[in-house]
């Protein structure tokens, strides 16, 4: 029966080998799973997994969670009334522990990057002095730093390349003449994604926590992660991405075929993501302030009084990072 269902499944999805590998998958693991709880963002890749779920069978076993940051469009939480309809399904509103605004004003503000905020706060904690002296001349003097002094000093031990500081060009030069006068940190992202699904999953309820994170989508996931499914995970569940190894593409195609809406953050205000609103990691940050706004004035204004200093921050390192590339080109030029 369970079989004759899977080929109805796959009978009726698109003639794309990437969609029905990740749909065979999804009912084999929801299949294998009581209980199940799926975190839903309101976000595109979102949308395309709770659907693929639903169609594999999780239906009667799944609870369905939005974790509100304390800074969401008015257009996402519309959206989630629209999926409760479509899907007829309930999301369970949550609200963290702590907010993003509450975040910023106790550990920082996040600023460029996730991991290079965490490093930040690192050595803001141990009263860094933003100085350029070898690691070894560093250690000894902050002992209890290791891995934010190896991050400064580029000293990396071959997995964490990718995340070294030279990855951002001139960003220790602007640190050392322009240091941060306001706390930074990523801890937003703990406290109010990370912490509110450990508390659902520690209750034992459940014995599966899907995501809709897709490996294509690059950064720290795609190092993080190496497949979709991750066996009695940190969390003390197994957590299941369904759409992992979907790509643009994939996820273009699986839309048109199914009939998946995104929210107005896509559809009107020509947004291409949907995290936290205002965050200064995204790299297309100027373009969502004004698209913010725009259609969303009162948000954006609320962005700004949370993130402003990072704002600033990040336009005078840009600034920084292009009159010393000017400065290098010119100095080859007539060398």
């Amino acid at each position: 029966m369970a079989m004759d269902e899977l080929e109805e499944i796959i009978a009726a999805s698109p003639d794309n080998f990437v969609i029905r590998n990740a749909m065979v998958k999804c009912y084999e693991v929801v299949h294998n799973h009581d209980k199940i709880v799926c975190s839903v963002s309101g976000g595109g890749d979102s949308d395309v997994m709770l659907d693929m779920l639903l169609r594999c069978g999780a239906r009667g076993q799944t609870d369905f969670v939005f974790f509100n940051t304390g800074l969401e469009y008015q257009a996402t939480l519309e959206h989630l009334k629209v999926l409760e309809d479509k899907y007829e399904i309930t999301i369970e509103r949550i609200r963290p522990p702590k907010s993003i605004p509450t975040c910023t004003k106790e550990y920082g503000i996040p600023f460029w990057s996730k991991y290079a905020s965490d490093m930040i706060r690192r050595l803001q904690m141990h009263n860094f002095k933003w100085e350029d002296k070898p690691f070894e001349d560093l250690y000894r003097e902050y002992p209890s730093c290791k891995s934010a002094l190896r991050w400064w000093c580029n000293v990396h031990d071959g997995n964490t390349t990718q995340w070294s500081i030279e990855r951002s060009p001139y960003l220790k030069e602007f640190l050392i003449e322009n240091p941060p006068d306001f706390h930074i940190s990523g801890m937003c992202c703990q406290y109010t994604k990370k912490t509110p699904i450990h508390r659902i999953i520690q209750n034992g309820k459940y014995d599966l926590s899907c995501v809709g994170i897709r490996k294509s989508e690059g950064g720290i996931r795609s190092m993080t992660y190496k497949s979709c499914f991750t066996e009695k995970a940190a969390i003390g569940t197994d957590v299941f991405r369904p759409i992992f190894w979907l790509r643009d593409s994939d996820k273009e195609e699986y839309c048109a075929h199914y009939g998946v809406t995104h929210s107005k953050c896509y559809t009107e205000y020509g947004l291409t993501r949907t995290g936290c609103v205002g965050c200064p990691f995204g790299r297309n940050i100027d373009s969502e302030l004004s698209t913010l706004s725009r259609y969303e004035p009162k948000l954006y204004k609320a962005a700004i009084a949370v993130f402003g200093k990072s704002y600033d921050y990040t336009q005078a390192y840009m600034e920084y990072r292009k009159k010393k590339k000017e400065e290098e080109i010119c100095a080859r030029k007539y060398s």
